[in-house]
């Protein structure tokens, strides 16, 4: 079985935000389940996906709900 990983630049590029706000979601534990290896953090493409569905909203109600949540 292969896993893949994305790092943060490629994770960054994914969501089209900047690499800074991954580092700002891992110091206040939103964001995707990260990995720490030998002092590199990688993201593994099955948790980024999970991410991303657990996020999905059709309408603006649950996003509202989703943010207030956290």
């Amino acid at each position: 079985m292969s896993v893949t990983h994305l790092n943060q630049v490629e994770l960054a590029a994914r969501l089209k935000i900047s690499p800074r706000t991954l580092e700002r979601w891992r110091w206040t534990g939103d964001g995707p389940a990260y990995l720490k290896i030998g002092g590199r953090v990688v993201y593994r493409l099955e948790d980024v996906e999970t991410y991303e569905r657990e996020r999905r909203c059709e309408s603006t109600a649950q996003g509202n709900a989703l943010r207030a949540a956290r």
